[in-house]
């Protein structure tokens, strides 16, 4: 089970992107859309600090990243849980652990477990520090208990050398259509295709064209 586009489009949302190293709430050295080193190379630590000169290319490492990172939360979801989830469900619970890394031990997950779904929702909030997390916690628990996916853009905020976000104003706002492109692969073009010389004539036919031309010759 995988998350739909309306979820990834959600967390994205609700990470925001920033195509340069930048430090988190933790000082932790991160990239794009949340990946660090916990969760495989690159190590954002080691990267170019600052903006990119191409914005694109590194917005679109940066969805690249976003989407290999996820299938490590999304299959933690799929081992800590054990009853059948719907989409929206499942969205929400990936976009919840994806920011607490908390889907093994959380109370919502035994109480889903326990198949008492209200419960699990309410339990989203548990999860509430700091303050500010808390419009983005009620979301999930919306999404999760009604389907309720959250729209608008993707905000791109820039970075300096040094890790600090400038959240004043996003350098770029993405919309749903193009946040999907940048999400999948760049196709590959198809090969040149090339015109086939003709095939020479066989030995056979060759033989038979002297073989004529000697009877003619005779004539």
């Amino acid at each position: 089970m995988q998350m739909t586009d309306r979820g990834l489009l959600a967390l994205a949302r609700h990470e925001g992107l920033v195509p340069g190293p930048y430090r988190d709430v933790k000082d932790v050295w991160t990239f794009g859309i949340g990946h660090t080193a916990a969760a495989g190379p690159p190590d954002p630590a080691q990267m170019p600090r600052g903006m990119p000169a191409d914005l694109d290319a590194r917005v679109r490492e940066a969805f690249r990243l976003f989407r290999a990172d996820l299938a490590l939360y999304e299959a933690a979801v799929l081992r800590a849980v054990t009853v059948p989830l719907a989409p929206h469900e499942f969205d929400a619970l990936v976009s919840f652990h994806y920011n607490t890394g908390g889907i093994a031990r959380a109370a919502l997950t035994r109480q889903l477990n326990a198949s008492d779904r209200d419960a699990a929702a309410r339990a989203f909030l548990n999860w509430r520090r700091p303050a500010s997390i808390i419009p983005r916690r009620e979301a999930e628990r919306d999404l999760f208990r009604h389907g309720r996916y959250p729209g608008g853009t993707i905000p791109v905020w820039s970075a300096d050398r040094t890790g600090r976000v400038d959240f004043s104003r996003p350098v770029r706002r993405l919309r749903e259509d193009q946040a999907l492109a940048l999400m999948r692969p760049a196709r590959t073009p198809p090969p040149p295709v090339t015109r086939r010389t003709p095939a020479a004539p066989t030995n056979w036919l060759a033989r038979l064209v002297a073989f004529f031309s000697t009877l003619i010759r005779r004539a």
